[in-house]
C-alpha cells in the first residue's frame, strides 16, 4: 500500500527562511557575502580559517602531521569560523573561497588561496613533498581514494548525518534510503583494508589523511551517536585502521583545532604555535579566567 503523500512540490520553489531545521538561519540559496568583514592574519606562512568539522579536521591533520615530520614552512596560524553564525559568508572569507565553505587556505608565500578540503590536501603534499607516493601507480591509487572520499562524503554528511541527526523530524524513507548507502561505504572500506594497512597500500598518504575524519570518526562510533544504529563494530578492518591512525600524535592533535564542542580540554579554538596544544585549551583559558 503507497503511503499518503504529504508534500507536492510547487511549480516554482521558493525560499521558506525559517523552514531549515537546525541550520535554517545560516542556509540560504544564493552565495556571496552578507557582511564586511577582513579576514585576521596571523605570522606564519599558512592561513587556514577553519572549525573541527570532519573537513575541517582533514587539514589540521594533514598540517600537523608535516610539522611532525619537520617541515617549519608548515607552520600555520588556524583562526576559527563558527559557520553557525554565519561567519563563512563574511566579505574576507568570500573573497578565499567563493562557496562560503570551511576550510579555506591561503599561503602568503605565493598569495595563493586553496578551498575545498581535497584540494587543500593535495596542494600540502606537493609543496612539501609528503604524503603522496612518487610511484605512479600507487600516487594513482591514493588518488582514487582521495576523489572517492570527497564524492562519497556528501552522502554521509549531508545525507545520512541530516536527517538522522539534524532534520527537523525523523522521515524514514531518508533515514533508510541513507543508512543503506552509509553501511555500503563503510563496507567499500572493509573489504579494501582487508588485506592493506593503507587505502594505498602499505604507505599512510593523504588517502587516509581525508578519509579518517569521516569515516574513521564514524566506525569509533564518534559520529552523530550513530554507532549502535550502523552496528559499527562488525566493520573489524575499518576499526582497527581508525584506531592506527588516532592513534599518531599529529592526528590527536590536529581534530583538537578549531573544536568547539566535547571535553574542554580537547578544544583548542585557534592555533597559533606549537605550544597552544598545552597552553591555550579551553580547560586552561576557563581556568586562568577564574583565577
Amino acid at each position: 500500500m503507497l503511503k499518503e503523500v504529504s508534500y507536492v512540490p510547487p511549480k516554482v520553489w521558493t525560499w521558506e527562511v525559517d523552514n531549515g531545521g537546525e541550520w535554517a538561519s545560516v542556509n540560504r540559496p544564493i552565495s556571496g557575502p552578507t557582511h564586511d568583514k577582513e579576514l585576521s592574519r596571523g605570522k606564519h606562512p599558512l592561513q587556514l580559517y577553519s572549525l573541527a568539522t570532519p573537513n575541517g579536521q582533514k587539514v589540521t591533520i594533514m598540517l600537523e602531521e608535516l610539522l611532525e615530520l619537520g617541515e617549519s614552512g608548515a607552520e600555520y596560524d588556524a583562526f576559527l569560523i563558527r559557520i553557525g553564525k554565519g561567519e563563512q559568508f563574511s566579505s574576507g572569507f568570500v573573497e578565499l573561497n567563493p562557496n562560503s565553505k570551511i576550510p579555506a587556505l591561503l599561503d602568503t608565500e605565493t598569495g595563493t588561496r586553496v578551498f575545498e578540503s581535497g584540494a587543500i590536501l593535495l596542494y600540502l603534499a606537493e609543496k612539501f613533498g609528503h604524503f603522496l607516493p612518487k610511484d605512479l601507480a600507487t600516487r594513482t591509487e591514493a588518488l582514487n581514494w582521495l576523489f572517492w572520499l570527497q564524492g562519497s562524503a556528501p552522502y554521509l554528511g549531508g545525507g545520512f548525518g541530516h536527517f538522522y541527526a539534524y532534520a527537523p523530524e525523523k522521515m524514514e524513507y531518508p533515514i533508510d534510503r541513507f543508512t543503506m548507502e552509509a553501511k555500503r561505504q563503510m563496507d567499500v572500506l572493509d573489504k579494501r583494508l582487508t588485506e592493506n594497512r593503507y587505502l594505498a597500500g602499505d604507505e599512510y598518504t593523504i588517502a587516509d589523511i581525508v578519509t579518517w575524519p569521516w569515516y574513521g570518526n564514524l566506525v569509533l562510533g564518534n559520529l552523530y551517536d550513530a554507532g549502535e544504529f550502523l552496528d559499527v563494530e562488525s566493520y573489524t578492518n575499518l576499526r582497527r585502521w581508525a584506531e592506527e591512525i588516532l592513534s599518531r600524535p599529529a592526528v590527536q592533535r590536529g581534530r583538537m583545532v578549531n573544536k568547539t564542542s566535547g571535553a574542554l580540554s580537547e578544544q583548542l579554538h585557534e592555533r597559533h604555535d606549537a605550544s597552544d596544544f598545552e597552553l591555550r585549551t579551553q580547560d586552561k583559558l576557563e581556568q586562568a579566567s577564574d583565577d
